[in-house]
Protein backbone atom coordinates (compact mmCIF):
# COMPACT_ATOMS: atom_id res chain seq x y z
CA UNK A 1 0.00 0.00 0.00
CA UNK A 2 3.10 2.23 0.66
CA UNK A 3 4.18 1.89 -2.89
CA UNK A 4 0.38 2.84 -4.36
CA UNK A 5 0.45 5.79 -1.98
CA UNK A 6 4.09 6.86 -3.23
CA UNK A 7 2.97 6.30 -7.23
CA UNK A 8 0.19 8.96 -6.13
CA UNK A 9 2.02 11.43 -4.55
CA UNK A 10 4.79 10.86 -7.75
CA UNK A 11 1.89 11.60 -10.10
CA UNK A 12 0.88 14.38 -8.32
CA UNK A 13 4.17 15.87 -7.66
CA UNK A 14 5.19 15.60 -11.49
CA UNK A 15 1.83 17.38 -12.30
CA UNK A 16 2.36 20.27 -9.92
CA UNK A 17 6.13 20.12 -11.13
CA UNK A 18 4.66 20.82 -14.64
CA UNK A 19 2.64 23.71 -13.78
CA UNK A 20 5.18 25.35 -11.88
CA UNK A 21 7.80 25.29 -14.30
CA UNK A 22 5.62 26.46 -17.67
CA UNK A 23 6.07 29.89 -16.67
CA UNK A 24 9.49 30.05 -15.73
CA UNK A 25 11.03 28.27 -18.73
CA UNK A 26 8.76 30.48 -20.95
CA UNK A 27 10.45 33.91 -18.89
CA UNK A 28 13.93 32.36 -19.61
CA UNK A 29 13.61 31.52 -22.87
CA UNK A 30 13.56 28.10 -22.63
CA UNK A 31 10.51 27.46 -24.26
CA UNK A 32 8.36 28.95 -26.86
CA UNK A 33 4.89 30.26 -25.51
CA UNK A 34 2.96 27.22 -27.39
CA UNK A 35 5.36 25.08 -25.76
CA UNK A 36 4.58 26.44 -22.45
CA UNK A 37 1.28 26.04 -22.91
CA UNK A 38 1.61 22.54 -24.22
CA UNK A 39 3.47 22.23 -20.73
CA UNK A 40 0.07 23.29 -18.46
CA UNK A 41 -1.77 21.51 -20.38
CA UNK A 42 -0.04 17.97 -19.88
CA UNK A 43 0.32 19.36 -16.13
CA UNK A 44 -3.02 19.15 -15.89
CA UNK A 45 -3.48 15.67 -17.61
CA UNK A 46 -0.83 14.01 -15.08
CA UNK A 47 -3.38 16.22 -12.12
CA UNK A 48 -6.03 14.03 -13.28
CA UNK A 49 -4.61 11.38 -13.30
CA UNK A 50 -2.98 12.14 -9.95
CA UNK A 51 -6.43 12.61 -8.58
CA UNK A 52 -8.57 9.34 -9.77
CA UNK A 53 -4.84 7.37 -8.48
CA UNK A 54 -4.96 9.41 -5.27
CA UNK A 55 -9.18 8.63 -4.78
CA UNK A 56 -8.47 4.83 -5.61
CA UNK A 57 -5.53 4.92 -2.76
CA UNK A 58 -7.53 7.00 -0.05
CA UNK A 59 -10.48 4.41 -0.64
CA UNK A 60 -8.67 1.61 -0.50
CA UNK A 61 -6.78 2.06 2.29
CA UNK A 62 -10.04 3.78 4.20
CA UNK A 63 -11.63 0.36 3.77
CA UNK A 64 -8.43 -1.21 4.97
CA UNK A 65 -8.21 0.79 8.37
CA UNK A 66 -5.26 2.39 7.16
CA UNK A 67 -5.29 5.98 8.54
CA UNK A 68 -2.14 6.97 7.61
CA UNK A 69 -2.20 6.42 4.23
CA UNK A 70 -5.63 7.57 3.84
CA UNK A 71 -4.15 10.97 5.08
CA UNK A 72 -1.25 10.60 2.48
CA UNK A 73 -3.36 9.75 -0.66
CA UNK A 74 -5.82 13.11 0.82
CA UNK A 75 -2.40 15.28 0.34
CA UNK A 76 -1.47 13.86 -2.83
CA UNK A 77 -5.49 14.17 -4.13
CA UNK A 78 -4.93 17.93 -3.03
CA UNK A 79 -1.43 18.51 -4.96
CA UNK A 80 -3.41 16.89 -8.12
CA UNK A 81 -6.29 19.18 -7.58
CA UNK A 82 -4.34 22.07 -7.46
CA UNK A 83 -2.53 20.78 -10.84
CA UNK A 84 -5.73 20.42 -12.55
CA UNK A 85 -7.93 23.82 -11.03
CA UNK A 86 -5.36 26.15 -11.88
CA UNK A 87 -5.35 25.62 -15.47
CA UNK A 88 -8.96 25.20 -15.54
CA UNK A 89 -9.43 27.97 -13.44
CA UNK A 90 -7.40 29.86 -16.28
CA UNK A 91 -9.61 28.04 -19.19
CA UNK A 92 -12.79 28.88 -17.49
CA UNK A 93 -11.39 33.19 -17.43
CA UNK A 94 -10.26 32.81 -20.99
CA UNK A 95 -13.78 31.99 -21.80
CA UNK A 96 -15.35 34.64 -20.06
CA UNK A 97 -14.19 37.15 -21.38
CA UNK A 98 -13.55 39.12 -25.16
CA UNK A 99 -10.45 37.52 -26.95
CA UNK A 100 -8.96 40.84 -26.97
CA UNK A 101 -5.58 42.46 -25.75
CA UNK A 102 -5.90 46.32 -25.63
CA UNK A 103 -7.93 47.62 -23.16
CA UNK A 104 -8.76 51.98 -22.88
CA UNK A 105 -11.36 53.50 -20.49
CA UNK A 106 -11.54 56.25 -23.86
CA UNK A 107 -13.24 53.97 -26.64
CA UNK A 108 -14.14 56.89 -29.17
CA UNK A 109 -10.45 58.68 -28.26
CA UNK A 110 -7.95 56.28 -26.41
CA UNK A 111 -4.87 57.10 -25.25
CA UNK A 112 -2.18 57.04 -27.56
CA UNK A 113 1.78 55.72 -26.57
CA UNK A 114 4.54 57.66 -27.42
CA UNK A 115 7.62 56.90 -25.57
CA UNK A 116 6.79 52.84 -25.31
CA UNK A 117 6.58 52.59 -29.18
CA UNK A 118 10.58 51.76 -29.86
CA UNK A 119 10.45 49.20 -27.04
CA UNK A 120 7.31 47.21 -28.84
CA UNK A 121 9.48 47.36 -31.61
CA UNK A 122 9.54 43.48 -31.96
CA UNK A 123 6.49 42.94 -30.19
CA UNK A 124 3.72 40.33 -31.91
CA UNK A 125 1.12 42.86 -31.02
CA UNK A 126 0.93 46.00 -32.52
CA UNK A 127 -0.87 49.33 -31.05
CA UNK A 128 -3.78 49.35 -33.85
CA UNK A 129 -7.08 49.16 -32.26
CA UNK A 130 -9.43 48.10 -35.20
CA UNK A 131 -13.18 49.35 -34.19
CA UNK A 132 -14.05 45.45 -33.30
CA UNK A 133 -12.49 45.74 -30.68
CA UNK A 134 -13.86 48.64 -28.94
CA UNK A 135 -17.21 46.53 -29.70
CA UNK A 136 -16.05 43.52 -27.89
CA UNK A 137 -14.87 45.65 -25.10
CA UNK A 138 -18.27 47.19 -24.53
CA UNK A 139 -19.89 43.88 -24.90
CA UNK A 140 -17.01 42.27 -22.31
CA UNK A 141 -16.50 45.17 -19.80
CA UNK A 142 -19.10 47.57 -19.76
CA UNK A 143 -18.89 49.05 -16.65
CA UNK A 144 -14.88 49.87 -17.31
CA UNK A 145 -14.72 53.84 -17.51
CA UNK A 146 -12.61 56.83 -16.85
CA UNK A 147 -12.63 58.81 -13.31
CA UNK A 148 -13.11 62.05 -12.60
CA UNK A 149 -11.10 63.80 -9.54
CA UNK A 150 -12.04 66.74 -7.81
CA UNK A 151 -8.07 67.94 -7.63
CA UNK A 152 -6.09 69.82 -10.17
CA UNK A 153 -4.25 67.71 -12.71
CA UNK A 154 -0.86 68.77 -11.47
CA UNK A 155 -2.27 67.35 -7.61
CA UNK A 156 -3.32 64.49 -9.26
CA UNK A 157 -0.56 63.41 -11.58
CA UNK A 158 1.91 63.06 -7.98
CA UNK A 159 -1.06 60.77 -6.85
CA UNK A 160 -1.29 59.00 -10.30
CA UNK A 161 2.71 58.56 -10.89
CA UNK A 162 2.73 57.01 -6.85
CA UNK A 163 0.10 55.10 -7.71
CA UNK A 164 2.10 53.30 -11.00
CA UNK A 165 5.42 52.79 -8.83
CA UNK A 166 3.28 51.44 -6.23
CA UNK A 167 1.59 48.81 -8.32
CA UNK A 168 5.30 47.91 -9.42
CA UNK A 169 4.71 49.44 -12.96
CA UNK A 170 8.12 50.53 -14.55
CA UNK A 171 7.93 54.20 -15.57
CA UNK A 172 8.91 54.48 -18.89
CA UNK A 173 8.15 58.12 -19.19
CA UNK A 174 6.47 60.74 -16.61
CA UNK A 175 6.05 64.03 -18.19
CA UNK A 176 3.38 66.47 -15.56
CA UNK A 177 3.35 69.55 -18.44
CA UNK A 178 0.97 66.73 -20.75
CA UNK A 179 -0.50 64.85 -17.95
CA UNK A 180 1.06 61.79 -19.58
CA UNK A 181 2.90 58.81 -17.54
CA UNK A 182 3.96 55.70 -19.31
CA UNK A 183 4.90 52.24 -18.41
CA UNK A 184 5.46 48.48 -18.45
CA UNK A 185 3.65 45.91 -16.00
CA UNK A 186 5.57 42.57 -16.41
CA UNK A 187 3.40 39.63 -14.66
CA UNK A 188 4.83 37.21 -12.47
CA UNK A 189 4.42 34.12 -13.57
CA UNK A 190 5.11 34.08 -17.25
CA UNK A 191 6.94 37.70 -17.46
CA UNK A 192 4.53 38.64 -19.84
CA UNK A 193 5.15 42.65 -20.41
CA UNK A 194 1.72 44.96 -20.94
CA UNK A 195 2.14 48.66 -21.59
CA UNK A 196 0.35 51.24 -20.09
CA UNK A 197 -0.40 54.92 -20.15
CA UNK A 198 -1.98 56.80 -18.19
CA UNK A 199 -4.11 60.21 -19.42
CA UNK A 200 -4.95 63.21 -16.96
CA UNK A 201 -7.26 65.83 -18.50
CA UNK A 202 -8.31 68.63 -17.25
CA UNK A 203 -12.21 68.16 -16.72
CA UNK A 204 -13.92 71.19 -15.45
CA UNK A 205 -12.79 72.19 -12.01
CA UNK A 206 -11.28 68.31 -11.82
CA UNK A 207 -9.29 65.98 -14.04
CA UNK A 208 -10.24 63.21 -15.91
CA UNK A 209 -8.42 60.07 -15.54
CA UNK A 210 -8.30 57.70 -18.67
CA UNK A 211 -6.36 54.28 -18.62
CA UNK A 212 -4.75 52.35 -21.64
CA UNK A 213 -3.37 48.92 -21.48
CA UNK A 214 -1.89 46.90 -24.09
CA UNK A 215 -0.17 43.91 -23.86
CA UNK A 216 2.62 42.71 -26.46
CA UNK A 217 1.73 39.19 -27.02
CA UNK A 218 -1.26 36.96 -27.10
CA UNK A 219 -4.45 37.58 -28.99
CA UNK A 220 -6.65 37.11 -25.47
CA UNK A 221 -5.06 38.60 -22.54
CA UNK A 222 -7.62 36.59 -20.21
CA UNK A 223 -8.73 39.58 -18.34
CA UNK A 224 -5.70 40.78 -17.37
CA UNK A 225 -5.49 43.98 -18.70
CA UNK A 226 -8.90 44.97 -17.36
CA UNK A 227 -8.12 43.86 -13.82
CA UNK A 228 -4.59 45.98 -14.64
CA UNK A 229 -6.80 49.25 -14.99
CA UNK A 230 -9.84 48.30 -12.81
CA UNK A 231 -7.30 47.90 -9.63
CA UNK A 232 -5.47 50.99 -10.77
CA UNK A 233 -8.34 53.31 -10.63
CA UNK A 234 -9.52 52.16 -7.62
CA UNK A 235 -6.25 52.84 -5.82
CA UNK A 236 -6.19 56.52 -7.24
CA UNK A 237 -9.65 56.94 -6.20
CA UNK A 238 -9.48 55.73 -2.90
Amino acid sequence: MRRTVLLAWIVSGVALLLLAMAGPLYRVGLLSLPSAFTLLRWGAYAGIAGVVLSLAVALWAYRRGARRQVAAAAGALLAALVAVGVPFAWQRRAQSVPPIHDISTDLENPPAFEAVVPLRADAPNTLERPPIVGQQQRDGYPDLAPITLRQPLAEVFDRALAAAQQAGWDIVTADKSTGRIEATDTTRWFGFKDDVVVRLTPWGSGTRVDVRSVSRVGRSDVGTNARRIERYLDALGS
